[in-house]
Protein backbone atom coordinates (compact mmCIF):
# COMPACT_ATOMS: atom_id res chain seq x y z
CA UNK A 1 0.00 0.00 0.00
CA UNK A 2 1.43 3.35 -1.04
CA UNK A 3 1.33 5.81 1.86
CA UNK A 4 0.93 9.58 1.71
CA UNK A 5 3.54 11.86 3.22
CA UNK A 6 1.49 12.63 6.33
CA UNK A 7 1.26 8.90 7.07
CA UNK A 8 4.95 8.30 6.34
CA UNK A 9 5.88 11.05 8.81
CA UNK A 10 4.39 8.86 11.54
CA UNK A 11 4.69 5.28 10.29
CA UNK A 12 7.79 5.37 8.08
CA UNK A 13 10.98 3.59 9.17
CA UNK A 14 10.02 1.78 12.38
CA UNK A 15 7.41 -0.99 12.03
CA UNK A 16 6.64 -2.56 15.42
CA UNK A 17 5.70 -6.22 15.58
CA UNK A 18 3.68 -8.10 18.16
CA UNK A 19 4.49 -6.92 21.66
CA UNK A 20 7.01 -4.34 20.44
CA UNK A 21 6.91 -0.65 21.40
CA UNK A 22 4.87 1.79 19.34
CA UNK A 23 7.62 4.36 19.71
CA UNK A 24 10.91 3.59 18.02
CA UNK A 25 13.46 2.30 20.57
CA UNK A 26 16.79 3.96 21.32
CA UNK A 27 19.73 1.62 20.79
CA UNK A 28 22.07 3.55 23.06
CA UNK A 29 25.06 1.27 22.60
CA UNK A 30 28.45 1.42 20.96
CA UNK A 31 28.74 -2.25 20.05
CA UNK A 32 26.71 -5.34 19.11
CA UNK A 33 27.43 -8.96 20.12
CA UNK A 34 27.92 -11.94 17.79
CA UNK A 35 28.39 -15.64 18.52
CA UNK A 36 31.18 -16.54 16.09
CA UNK A 37 34.19 -14.86 14.54
CA UNK A 38 32.84 -15.71 11.07
CA UNK A 39 29.65 -13.75 11.72
CA UNK A 40 31.70 -10.67 12.59
CA UNK A 41 34.10 -11.21 9.70
CA UNK A 42 31.24 -11.29 7.18
CA UNK A 43 30.01 -7.94 8.50
CA UNK A 44 33.45 -6.38 8.13
CA UNK A 45 33.67 -7.69 4.56
CA UNK A 46 30.18 -6.25 3.72
CA UNK A 47 29.00 -9.77 2.90
CA UNK A 48 26.20 -9.62 5.49
CA UNK A 49 24.09 -6.69 6.67
CA UNK A 50 23.92 -5.94 10.36
CA UNK A 51 25.40 -3.88 13.15
CA UNK A 52 28.70 -4.14 14.95
CA UNK A 53 29.77 -0.59 15.87
CA UNK A 54 27.65 2.54 16.10
CA UNK A 55 30.24 4.71 14.36
CA UNK A 56 29.25 2.95 11.14
CA UNK A 57 25.59 2.27 11.75
CA UNK A 58 22.99 1.97 14.50
CA UNK A 59 19.39 0.64 14.31
CA UNK A 60 17.84 3.83 15.74
CA UNK A 61 19.66 5.95 13.18
CA UNK A 62 18.71 3.58 10.39
CA UNK A 63 14.99 3.60 11.27
CA UNK A 64 14.96 7.39 10.97
CA UNK A 65 17.05 7.30 7.80
CA UNK A 66 14.51 4.92 6.25
CA UNK A 67 11.70 7.32 7.13
CA UNK A 68 13.51 10.26 5.51
CA UNK A 69 14.31 8.16 2.42
CA UNK A 70 10.64 7.23 2.15
CA UNK A 71 9.56 10.86 2.48
CA UNK A 72 11.96 11.91 -0.30
CA UNK A 73 11.17 8.89 -2.47
CA UNK A 74 14.77 7.63 -2.37
CA UNK A 75 16.24 4.14 -2.22
CA UNK A 76 18.30 4.85 0.87
CA UNK A 77 19.56 7.50 3.27
CA UNK A 78 22.36 8.00 5.76
CA UNK A 79 22.13 10.23 8.82
CA UNK A 80 25.06 12.46 9.74
CA UNK A 81 25.98 14.47 12.81
CA UNK A 82 25.10 17.82 11.17
CA UNK A 83 23.87 19.39 7.96
CA UNK A 84 27.43 20.50 7.21
CA UNK A 85 28.60 16.90 7.50
CA UNK A 86 25.84 15.86 5.10
CA UNK A 87 26.94 18.42 2.50
CA UNK A 88 30.58 17.37 2.88
CA UNK A 89 29.84 13.64 2.68
CA UNK A 90 27.56 14.05 -0.34
CA UNK A 91 30.39 15.66 -2.30
CA UNK A 92 33.37 13.78 -0.84
CA UNK A 93 31.72 10.43 -1.56
CA UNK A 94 32.34 11.02 -5.29
CA UNK A 95 35.13 13.63 -5.32
CA UNK A 96 38.80 13.27 -4.49
CA UNK A 97 42.00 15.26 -4.82
CA UNK A 98 42.25 16.72 -8.31
CA UNK A 99 38.49 16.70 -8.88
CA UNK A 100 36.14 19.61 -9.46
CA UNK A 101 32.47 20.37 -8.86
CA UNK A 102 30.06 23.24 -9.45
CA UNK A 103 27.82 24.91 -6.88
CA UNK A 104 25.24 27.65 -6.86
CA UNK A 105 26.69 30.87 -5.42
CA UNK A 106 23.51 31.49 -3.41
CA UNK A 107 24.07 28.63 -0.94
CA UNK A 108 24.37 28.98 2.83
CA UNK A 109 27.54 30.83 3.90
CA UNK A 110 28.87 27.93 5.96
CA UNK A 111 28.53 25.59 2.99
CA UNK A 112 30.10 28.22 0.70
CA UNK A 113 33.13 28.35 3.00
CA UNK A 114 33.27 24.54 3.21
CA UNK A 115 33.36 24.28 -0.57
CA UNK A 116 35.56 27.29 -1.32
CA UNK A 117 38.15 26.99 1.46
CA UNK A 118 38.14 23.70 3.35
CA UNK A 119 37.59 21.32 0.43
CA UNK A 120 40.17 23.24 -1.59
CA UNK A 121 42.72 22.17 1.06
CA UNK A 122 41.79 18.58 0.17
CA UNK A 123 42.58 19.25 -3.48
CA UNK A 124 38.92 19.51 -4.53
CA UNK A 125 38.07 22.68 -6.45
CA UNK A 126 34.61 24.29 -6.60
CA UNK A 127 33.40 26.77 -9.20
CA UNK A 128 30.47 28.93 -8.09
CA UNK A 129 27.87 30.01 -10.64
CA UNK A 130 24.88 32.30 -10.44
CA UNK A 131 21.74 30.24 -11.11
CA UNK A 132 20.29 33.24 -12.94
CA UNK A 133 23.01 33.12 -15.61
CA UNK A 134 22.10 31.75 -19.03
CA UNK A 135 22.83 28.12 -19.88
CA UNK A 136 25.91 28.84 -21.98
CA UNK A 137 27.63 30.78 -19.22
CA UNK A 138 26.91 28.09 -16.61
CA UNK A 139 27.86 25.21 -18.90
CA UNK A 140 31.23 26.87 -19.48
CA UNK A 141 32.02 25.99 -15.84
CA UNK A 142 31.94 22.23 -16.54
CA UNK A 143 35.31 20.52 -16.96
CA UNK A 144 36.42 16.97 -17.78
CA UNK A 145 37.06 16.42 -14.05
CA UNK A 146 33.72 17.88 -12.88
CA UNK A 147 31.92 15.35 -10.67
CA UNK A 148 28.63 17.01 -9.62
CA UNK A 149 26.48 20.14 -9.44
CA UNK A 150 25.19 21.36 -6.03
CA UNK A 151 22.35 23.76 -5.20
CA UNK A 152 19.69 24.54 -2.58
CA UNK A 153 15.98 24.17 -3.35
CA UNK A 154 15.42 27.45 -1.50
CA UNK A 155 18.64 29.30 -0.81
CA UNK A 156 19.71 30.29 2.67
CA UNK A 157 19.47 33.20 3.43
CA UNK A 158 18.33 34.80 0.16
CA UNK A 159 15.31 32.43 -0.26
CA UNK A 160 15.80 32.18 -4.02
CA UNK A 161 14.19 29.20 -5.76
CA UNK A 162 16.53 26.81 -7.58
CA UNK A 163 15.37 25.57 -11.00
CA UNK A 164 15.86 21.87 -10.25
CA UNK A 165 14.74 20.48 -13.59
CA UNK A 166 16.92 22.88 -15.56
CA UNK A 167 20.07 22.05 -13.62
CA UNK A 168 19.34 18.32 -13.48
CA UNK A 169 19.18 18.27 -17.28
CA UNK A 170 22.39 20.31 -17.49
CA UNK A 171 24.26 18.07 -15.03
CA UNK A 172 23.11 14.90 -16.80
CA UNK A 173 24.18 16.34 -20.16
CA UNK A 174 27.70 16.43 -18.73
CA UNK A 175 27.46 12.98 -17.12
CA UNK A 176 27.30 14.08 -13.47
CA UNK A 177 24.63 13.98 -10.74
CA UNK A 178 22.71 16.94 -9.35
CA UNK A 179 22.83 17.25 -5.56
CA UNK A 180 20.21 19.48 -3.92
CA UNK A 181 19.96 20.63 -0.32
CA UNK A 182 16.23 20.38 0.40
CA UNK A 183 16.35 21.66 3.99
CA UNK A 184 13.98 24.62 3.72
CA UNK A 185 10.97 23.16 1.87
CA UNK A 186 11.47 19.61 3.23
CA UNK A 187 9.92 16.73 1.23
CA UNK A 188 6.52 17.93 2.44
CA UNK A 189 6.69 20.88 0.03
CA UNK A 190 9.18 19.68 -2.58
CA UNK A 191 10.55 16.30 -3.68
CA UNK A 192 13.56 17.11 -5.88
CA UNK A 193 13.87 13.53 -7.19
CA UNK A 194 10.62 14.05 -9.08
CA UNK A 195 12.35 16.83 -11.04
CA UNK A 196 15.50 14.91 -11.98
CA UNK A 197 17.69 15.54 -8.93
CA UNK A 198 19.89 12.56 -8.01
CA UNK A 199 20.96 13.12 -4.39
CA UNK A 200 19.33 15.20 -1.65
CA UNK A 201 20.87 16.55 1.54
CA UNK A 202 19.25 17.96 4.66
CA UNK A 203 20.19 19.80 7.78
CA UNK A 204 17.74 17.86 9.93
CA UNK A 205 18.53 20.42 12.64
CA UNK A 206 15.99 22.67 10.93
CA UNK A 207 12.35 21.95 10.05
CA UNK A 208 12.64 18.17 10.30
CA UNK A 209 13.47 18.55 14.00
CA UNK A 210 11.59 21.81 14.30
CA UNK A 211 12.26 22.42 18.00
CA UNK A 212 16.00 23.28 18.30
CA UNK A 213 16.48 20.00 20.13
CA UNK A 214 19.20 18.21 18.13
CA UNK A 215 21.83 18.81 15.45
CA UNK A 216 21.86 16.45 12.49
CA UNK A 217 21.95 15.93 8.76
CA UNK A 218 20.95 13.42 6.10
CA UNK A 219 22.08 12.32 2.66
CA UNK A 220 19.42 10.64 0.50
CA UNK A 221 20.07 8.81 -2.77
CA UNK A 222 17.40 8.52 -5.46
CA UNK A 223 19.07 5.43 -6.90
CA UNK A 224 18.50 6.90 -10.36
CA UNK A 225 21.95 8.06 -11.41
CA UNK A 226 23.73 5.46 -13.55
CA UNK A 227 27.26 5.40 -12.14
CA UNK A 228 28.28 2.55 -14.43
CA UNK A 229 27.33 4.57 -17.52
CA UNK A 230 29.97 7.10 -16.41
CA UNK A 231 32.32 4.64 -14.74
CA UNK A 232 35.50 6.51 -15.70
CA UNK A 233 34.27 9.57 -13.79
CA UNK A 234 33.43 7.66 -10.62
CA UNK A 235 36.13 5.03 -10.00
CA UNK A 236 35.40 5.03 -6.26
CA UNK A 237 32.04 3.41 -7.02
CA UNK A 238 32.82 1.45 -10.18
CA UNK A 239 36.27 -0.05 -9.53
CA UNK A 240 37.47 -2.43 -6.79
CA UNK A 241 37.94 -1.05 -3.27
CA UNK A 242 41.16 -2.51 -1.87
CA UNK A 243 40.04 -1.83 1.69
CA UNK A 244 37.22 -4.38 1.19
CA UNK A 245 39.14 -7.11 -0.66
CA UNK A 246 38.45 -5.73 -4.11
CA UNK A 247 34.68 -5.29 -3.72
CA UNK A 248 33.07 -3.01 -6.33
CA UNK A 249 30.10 -1.04 -4.95
CA UNK A 250 28.05 -0.77 -8.13
CA UNK A 251 28.37 -4.49 -8.82
CA UNK A 252 27.74 -5.64 -5.25
CA UNK A 253 25.05 -3.18 -4.17
CA UNK A 254 23.35 -1.85 -7.31
CA UNK A 255 21.15 1.14 -6.53
CA UNK A 256 22.47 1.21 -2.96
CA UNK A 257 26.08 1.64 -4.12
CA UNK A 258 26.33 5.34 -3.23
CA UNK A 259 24.87 4.98 0.28
CA UNK A 260 26.84 1.81 1.02
CA UNK A 261 30.12 3.46 0.03
CA UNK A 262 29.29 6.52 2.13
CA UNK A 263 28.88 4.34 5.23
CA UNK A 264 31.62 1.81 4.49
CA UNK A 265 34.28 4.41 3.75
CA UNK A 266 33.35 7.85 5.07
CA UNK A 267 31.59 6.84 8.28
CA UNK A 268 34.26 4.23 8.90
CA UNK A 269 37.08 6.77 8.55
CA UNK A 270 35.52 10.10 9.59
CA UNK A 271 32.72 9.01 11.91
CA UNK A 272 30.28 11.93 11.66
CA UNK A 273 27.37 9.85 12.87
CA UNK A 274 24.56 11.18 15.09
CA UNK A 275 24.01 9.87 18.59
CA UNK A 276 21.02 7.47 18.71
CA UNK A 277 19.33 9.80 21.21
CA UNK A 278 19.54 12.65 18.68
CA UNK A 279 17.94 10.47 16.03
CA UNK A 280 15.16 9.57 18.45
CA UNK A 281 14.50 13.28 19.08
CA UNK A 282 14.58 13.94 15.33
CA UNK A 283 11.99 11.23 14.78
CA UNK A 284 9.60 12.90 17.22
CA UNK A 285 9.93 16.08 15.18
CA UNK A 286 9.32 14.22 11.93
CA UNK A 287 5.99 12.93 13.22
CA UNK A 288 4.52 16.46 13.11
CA UNK A 289 6.49 17.77 10.11
CA UNK A 290 3.54 17.93 7.72
CA UNK A 291 1.42 19.84 10.24
CA UNK A 292 4.17 22.29 11.15
CA UNK A 293 5.15 23.04 7.55
CA UNK A 294 1.56 23.92 6.75
CA UNK A 295 1.46 26.41 9.64
CA UNK A 296 4.92 27.84 8.92
CA UNK A 297 3.89 28.55 5.33
CA UNK A 298 0.50 30.02 6.24
CA UNK A 299 2.10 32.34 8.80
CA UNK A 300 4.97 33.34 6.51
CA UNK A 301 2.60 34.21 3.68
CA UNK A 302 0.69 36.64 5.91
CA UNK A 303 3.90 38.11 7.34
CA UNK A 304 5.35 38.53 3.83
CA UNK A 305 2.20 40.33 2.70
CA UNK A 306 2.45 42.61 5.75
CA UNK A 307 6.12 43.42 5.10
CA UNK A 308 5.53 44.01 1.38
CA UNK A 309 3.10 46.82 2.28
CA UNK A 310 5.21 48.42 5.02
CA UNK A 311 6.69 51.85 4.16
CA UNK A 312 9.77 50.93 6.23
CA UNK A 313 10.66 47.90 4.09
CA UNK A 314 12.92 48.58 1.11
CA UNK A 315 12.61 45.15 -0.52
CA UNK A 316 11.44 41.60 0.20
CA UNK A 317 12.10 38.11 -1.17
CA UNK A 318 9.44 35.47 -0.69
CA UNK A 319 8.28 33.30 -3.58
CA UNK A 320 4.72 33.22 -2.28
CA UNK A 321 4.29 36.86 -3.32
CA UNK A 322 3.08 37.30 -6.95
CA UNK A 323 5.54 40.17 -7.34
CA UNK A 324 8.54 38.02 -6.37
CA UNK A 325 11.17 37.25 -9.02
CA UNK A 326 10.91 33.53 -8.22
CA UNK A 327 7.13 33.35 -8.01
CA UNK A 328 6.75 31.24 -11.17
CA UNK A 329 9.47 28.79 -10.10
CA UNK A 330 7.81 28.66 -6.70
CA UNK A 331 4.49 27.75 -8.29
CA UNK A 332 6.22 25.02 -10.30
CA UNK A 333 8.22 23.37 -7.54
CA UNK A 334 6.43 24.53 -4.39
CA UNK A 335 2.71 24.84 -5.21
CA UNK A 336 1.63 24.01 -1.66
CA UNK A 337 3.96 26.51 0.01
CA UNK A 338 7.69 27.03 0.26
CA UNK A 339 8.84 27.50 3.86
CA UNK A 340 8.67 29.97 6.73
CA UNK A 341 11.81 31.94 5.86
CA UNK A 342 11.62 35.48 4.48
CA UNK A 343 14.46 37.77 3.36
CA UNK A 344 13.99 41.52 3.42
CA UNK A 345 15.79 44.82 3.82
CA UNK A 346 14.78 47.93 5.74
CA UNK A 347 14.97 51.54 4.67
CA UNK A 348 17.51 53.47 6.68
CA UNK A 349 20.94 52.80 8.11
CA UNK A 350 22.56 49.68 9.54
CA UNK A 351 21.99 51.25 12.97
CA UNK A 352 18.26 51.39 12.20
CA UNK A 353 18.29 47.68 11.34
CA UNK A 354 20.17 46.88 14.56
CA UNK A 355 17.70 48.93 16.62
CA UNK A 356 14.84 47.11 14.89
CA UNK A 357 16.29 43.68 15.67
CA UNK A 358 17.14 44.61 19.25
CA UNK A 359 13.56 45.76 19.92
CA UNK A 360 11.67 42.49 19.57
CA UNK A 361 9.65 41.22 22.51
CA UNK A 362 9.57 37.49 21.66
CA UNK A 363 11.11 37.09 18.19
CA UNK A 364 14.64 35.90 18.95
CA UNK A 365 17.98 36.96 17.48
CA UNK A 366 19.45 33.52 16.79
CA UNK A 367 21.79 31.78 14.39
CA UNK A 368 19.15 29.09 14.07
CA UNK A 369 16.42 29.03 11.45
CA UNK A 370 13.39 26.90 10.56
CA UNK A 371 12.16 26.45 14.10
CA UNK A 372 8.79 26.47 15.86
CA UNK A 373 9.90 29.80 17.34
CA UNK A 374 10.20 32.92 15.22
CA UNK A 375 13.76 34.17 14.97
CA UNK A 376 15.74 36.77 13.04
CA UNK A 377 19.32 37.18 11.85
CA UNK A 378 21.46 39.69 9.95
CA UNK A 379 23.66 37.36 7.83
CA UNK A 380 26.27 40.01 6.98
CA UNK A 381 26.95 40.45 10.70
CA UNK A 382 26.46 36.83 11.73
CA UNK A 383 26.42 33.68 9.56
CA UNK A 384 28.13 35.28 6.54
CA UNK A 385 30.44 37.67 8.38
CA UNK A 386 33.48 35.95 6.80
CA UNK A 387 32.40 37.39 3.42
CA UNK A 388 33.13 40.94 2.26
CA UNK A 389 30.32 43.15 0.94
CA UNK A 390 31.57 42.37 -2.57
CA UNK A 391 31.46 38.62 -1.87
CA UNK A 392 28.02 38.98 -0.31
CA UNK A 393 26.69 40.67 -3.43
CA UNK A 394 28.40 38.07 -5.63
CA UNK A 395 26.52 35.43 -3.63
CA UNK A 396 23.27 37.31 -4.16
CA UNK A 397 23.08 38.42 -0.52
CA UNK A 398 22.46 42.10 0.10
CA UNK A 399 24.50 43.55 2.99
CA UNK A 400 21.24 44.84 4.50
CA UNK A 401 19.45 41.48 4.23
CA UNK A 402 17.51 40.41 7.31
CA UNK A 403 16.50 36.75 7.49
CA UNK A 404 13.23 36.26 9.31
CA UNK A 405 12.25 32.70 10.16
CA UNK A 406 8.53 32.77 10.84
CA UNK A 407 7.50 30.31 13.55
CA UNK A 408 4.18 28.70 14.38
CA UNK A 409 3.08 31.20 17.01
CA UNK A 410 -0.14 33.11 16.40
CA UNK A 411 0.52 35.13 13.26
CA UNK A 412 -1.16 38.25 14.67
CA UNK A 413 1.36 38.22 17.53
CA UNK A 414 4.27 37.86 15.10
CA UNK A 415 3.07 40.83 13.05
CA UNK A 416 2.46 42.88 16.21
CA UNK A 417 6.05 42.25 17.34
CA UNK A 418 7.35 43.36 13.95
CA UNK A 419 5.18 46.49 14.06
CA UNK A 420 6.31 47.58 17.51
CA UNK A 421 9.98 46.98 16.60
CA UNK A 422 9.62 49.05 13.42
CA UNK A 423 8.10 51.85 15.45
CA UNK A 424 11.38 52.13 17.38
CA UNK A 425 13.57 52.55 14.29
Amino acid sequence: MKKNLETLCIHGGWKPGKGEPQQMPIYQTTTFKYDTTDQMARLFDLQDSGYFYTRLANPTNDYVAKKIAALEGGVGAVLTSSGQAASFYAIFNICGSGDHFIASNTIYGGTFNLFAVTMKKLGIECTFVDPDWDDARIEAAFRPNTKCFFGETISNPGVKVFDIERFANMAHKHGVPLIVDNTFPTPINCRPFEWGCDIVTHATTKYMDGHSAQVGGAVVDSGNFDWEAHRDKFPGLTTPDDSYHGLTYTKSFGKMAYCTKLVAQLMRDLGSIPAPMNSYILNIGLETLSLRMRQHCANAQKVAEFLSKSPKVAWINYCGLPTDKYYELGQKYLPNGSCGVIAFGLKGTREDAIRFMDSFEFISIATHVADARSCVLHPASHTHRQLSDEQLRAAGIAPDLIRLSVGIENVDDIIADLEQAMAKM
